[in-house]
């Protein structure tokens, strides 16, 4: 079996529901397991859009290989209403395989680890809240790009089994990060 991390996002709908309902559907197909869930994290736009996204990461084990999972979170996320209109448009559902064990892949389909993933605090603090010690060998330890994200403003929603609060991954006098109720 495979490990693997995958990102949930959307800023359309009742967003929390939907991940939530994503989940579901993504635990409900034979070829994998899903071990943790992150939180849910409220967070600003970054190069897009719309209203705040609502996103969530998720560590699975898997018999499906790179292109298996993708066409399983595609077909989830037109399940949907996924729409592509045009880049970064606002959307009922995202998900982005982050991470695929070990796997170092760059193509016009699906690049691994996902090129963006110290860049947002969005995928950053969900991942890093189920698996704190994450280490990349493209990147190194991935808490160490905590504090190039920490100007994004971005909040946790309060949520039961979180593991940790937000504000012990930023290592920042006065983070702009926040629990919601």
């Amino acid at each position: 079996m495979a490990r693997a991390f995958i990102g949930f996002g959307g800023n359309l709908g009742d967003t929390r529901q939907i991940i939530t309902d994503a989940i579901v559907c993504l635990a409900l197909r034979n070829e994998l397991h899903i071990v943790s869930k992150s939180c849910y994290y409220q967070s600003a736009p970054v190069d897009a859009l719309g209203n705040d996204y609502i996103n969530a990461v998720v560590e699975i084990e898997t018999e499906l290989e790179p292109y298996g999972l993708l066409y399983v979170c595609q077909a989830i996320e037109q399940q949907f209403g996924r729409e592509r209109p045009y880049e970064n448009a606002p959307r009922t559902l995202d998900l982005d395989i982050l991470i695929f064990d070990g796997c170092a892949q760059n193509d016009t389909e699906l690049t691994l680890p996902h090129p963006r993933i110290t860049e947002r605090s969005f995928v950053l603090l969900p991942l890093l809240e189920i698996c704190p010690e994450l280490f990349l060998p493209e990147f190194g330890i991935l808490k160490a790009f905590l504090p190039q994200v920490a100007h994004q403003r971005i909040n946790k929603l309060a949520c039961r089994n979180c593991t940790c609060d937000a504000k012990t991954l930023i290592k920042s006098s006065e983070p702009p990060y926040k629990t919601l109720n």
